[in-house]
């Protein structure tokens, strides 16, 4: 009987399970996850810290999935892999056996080695559920936090937080927000929403040192407060495949079916990294879509069958106080440009095709657009013009319609 190991318990895994029982039914699944948690939705933590919602709304299969799948789950931390014996080696020193085995390990807070930082006392991750629910104990009405890194991460956390505390200061050495996904335009919209809501800014500077509750600045600026939050960036947690010799680079590279460089070892999720299908580079894509689909991948694969993961490209939907940004794709193309006070609708085309997009302050139905640039659709068969303005399939040529949609509209 086949025994199928997946290390790690987040969408990727779960897409992992399914990938396998959707090809056969009879070998066993064993999970090993280190954190302590059914898999659930990581993106959903600012809404835990701000009450809307909770740890039930938060999961990502019901209860059950694991047992309706025939799995057995592990709690443990896998501490390295045995690639000849096929041996998965836990924290204390018991092996799992495997067959195929999948990496599904996702990516950890990177955390600067900054001076000092060893002298202050409250000092957060913002990656988990466990760190949600360690800084709520903390947060209080009277309390001023300091949160390092203008990125999503950082973001959220100001979002989910910013009730809950006397202050919500953000600094960060790039001089925009969102700097990896957003240009200076877009990401002026999205601040100025940030900072009505109350969040201050220190752009173009960031923390360089500490001592204790004070944050000695690179501008030579102090910052006083009382919960430190470190969202700088993530690492791709590759060290399993890096220590037996895997091919790795920002993040364990894998082939279009899941497949490592090491025999009968998979890898999906954001410990990985695959080619980014709208300019052509190899790049960690860490967004959930993109973890699920790759987790199914390697299952099936893992499990006998044959498919591939498709065009994966850089995906974000995201949003703060009420004001949405949707990004996909590259930048590096003619620039096409709608806008208004509050919102700014860009396309990025070469070669004449749809290579990416941001849209700020809209309401949109982006799957067409991101559609557009996975299946390389020629803009030459859809009125572009009238798509620019409006997200609707009345844009497309009959044609068009039955590439992207599957079927005449």
């Amino acid at each position: 009987m086949d025994k199928f190991v997946i290390i790690g318990n987040g969408v990727a895994a779960a897409g992992c399970i399914e990938g396998i029982r959707s090809t056969e039914n009879e070998g066993r699944i064993t999970v090993i996850s280190e954190e302590k948690h059914p898999v659930y939705c990581r993106p959903l933590i600012s809404y835990y810290l701000e009450e809307k919602t909770d740890r039930e709304k938060m999961k990502y299969r019901a209860d059950g999935f694991y047992e309706s799948n025939g799995c057995s789950v592990i709690f443990k931390k896998a501490v390295s892999i045995d690639k000849s014996k096929r041996h998965v080696i836990l924290e204390d020193g018991e092996k799992v056996s495997y067959t195929s085995l999948c990496v599904a390990t996702g990516s950890s807070p990177f955390v600067p080695p900054f001076e000092g930082l060893d002298t202050v006392k409250h000092c957060f991750s913002f990656m988990t559920i466990d760190d949600a629910e360690a800084l709520k104990k903390e947060l209080s009405k009277d309390k001023d936090v300091l949160i390092i890194g203008a990125g999503l991460i950082g973001l959220k956390c100001a979002e989910g937080i910013g009730d809950r505390a006397k202050s919500v200061t953000v600094c960060d050495l790039a001089g925009r927000i969102l700097s990896s996904i957003l240009d200076d335009d877009c990401a002026a919209i999205m601040q100025k929403r940030l900072e009505d809501s109350g969040i201050a800014f220190m752009l173009g500077d960031s923390a360089v040192k500490f001592d204790g509750n004070k944050a000695i600045m690179k501008s030579g600026k102090t910052v006083k407060f009382d919960i430190l939050v470190i969202a700088v960036g993530v690492r791709a947690n590759s060290a399993l495949i890096r220590d037996i010799g895997g091919n790795v680079n920002r993040g364990i590279t894998v082939d279009k079916y899941g497949k490592t460089s090491v025999k009968n070892i998979y890898a999906a999720g954001d410990c990985t990294e695959c080619v980014d299908y709208s300019d052509g580079m190899n790049k960690v894509i860490a967004i959930m879509p993109n973890a699920y689909i790759g987790g199914f991948t390697a299952g099936v694969n893992m499990a006998g069958g044959k498919t591939e993961f498709a065009n994966p490209i850089p995906m974000n939907s995201i949003g703060f106080f009420g004001i949405h940004a949707m990004t996909a794709g590259s930048y590096d193309g003619e620039l096409f440009e709608d806008r208004s006070e509050n919102t700014i609708r860009r396309f990025f085309t070469k070669d004449g095709r749809l290579i990416g997009f941001m849209l700020v302050g809209c309401n949109e139905r982006a799957g067409i657009y991101t559609s557009l640039i996975r299946e390389r659709i020629p803009l030459s068969t859809l009125n572009f013009d009238m798509l620019r303005k409006t997200a609707d399939f009345t844009s497309f040529s009959a044609e068009s319609r039955k590439h992207v949609f599957g079927g005449e509209i």
